[in-house]
């Protein structure tokens, strides 16, 4: 089968890629994967702050519209920059093993962070949380690829990056230090590849099916489902992070079918009010919109969106 997939044309968005060709030819040798480029205006607009350029899909949009246009029969993206919610037309086919969920600080170690650091960063989410911390840190905004991002790291006390970035790419900073969920918590998805397809495209959608990774599947979707009800805006400062807690559920949530624990957070953009919330459950939607729902109404957190927007 030659399937075309669109994607973004940075070489970490080639790499995710390249690894979803091989699942494929792993479940079937025949399947050949033709990679369609696409440029997205979260890539042509590298001099504007994310979380001002509306935030919904600035990574996404046009790779979903090359496939919902038939230019392209998949999109792979990676978790972390999709909103909550499918357009129509497409569904959320295959999410594959995921890798490390966590950020990494590039530059030092969080614990050996002088007092009025510099850090820089472009997430409105990783800066909130490490304000809330350290109070003291000052943020600088900070765009690109990963390559060009690692390369302006001397610029800066240190830099987040997500750690699945570095890892995928084979970079190795002298310094890094991957961050406990309980110190940064991670976006919803960050550490996962999700892939879409047209709904009404069986087969496609029968071969994707094979290389999904169910336990992955089921924290993803309670941190999706916990993005969808805060209002489905992947730029919010807001994150997720879902384990399975049967066995040894790592940072990934790599462990068979059990319960989940999920942590959801919101918080002001200057990170001085910040809420969090972790719970257990068996269904993953349920659970992500209760977290949801326990910060918006219990917690004050429908007041901080409100400021926000």
């Amino acid at each position: 089968m030659d399937l075309r997939a669109a994607t973004r044309g940075s070489a970490l968005a080639l790499w995710q890629t390249r690894h979803v060709a091989e699942l494929l030819g792993g479940v079937d040798p025949s399947v050949t994967l033709e990679e369609v480029i696409v440029s997205t205006v979260g890539d042509r607009r590298t001099d504007v702050p994310i979380h001002t350029m509306g935030g919904k899909g600035i990574f996404v949009k046009e790779v979903q519209a090359a496939v919902l246009d038939g230019r392209a029969d998949i999109a792979v993206h990676s978790g972390k920059d999709m909103p909550a919610v499918s357009p129509a037309g497409l569904v959320l086919a295959a999410v594959p093993r995921r890798a490390d969920a966590r950020d990494a600080l590039v530059g030092c170690r969080f614990d050996d962070l002088p007092t009025g650091a510099r850090i820089g960063t472009g997430s409105v989410r990783r800066r909130a949380q490490l304000a809330w911390h350290r109070p003291d840190l000052v943020f600088s905004e900070i765009r690109g690829n990963i390559a060009t991002r690692l390369a302006k790291a001397q610029d800066f006390d240190a830099i987040v990056m997500a750690a699945a970035a570095i890892d995928r790419l084979g970079e190795e900073p002298p310094i890094i230090d991957r961050l406990d969920p309980g110190i940064l918590l991670p976006q919803v998805a960050q550490g996962a590849l999700t892939i879409e397809c047209r709904a009404d495209d069986s087969d496609i959608r029968g071969l994707l099916a094979a290389i999904e990774h169910a336990p992955t599947r089921r924290v993803v979707d309670a941190e999706r489902a916990f993005l969808a009800e805060l209002g489905g805006d992947c730029s919010l400062p807001a994150g997720a992070h879902a384990v399975l807690v049967d066995g040894n559920a790592g940072v990934s949530g790599d462990v068979g079918p059990g319960e989940i624990e999920l942590t959801g957070m919101l918080s002001t953009l200057d990170g001085r009010v910040l809420i969090r919330e972790t719970r257990l459950g068996d269904d993953p939607e349920e659970l992500g919109r209760s977290v949801a729902r326990y910060l918006l109404d219990d917690c004050g957190g429908a007041d901080l969106l409100s400021d926000i927007r």
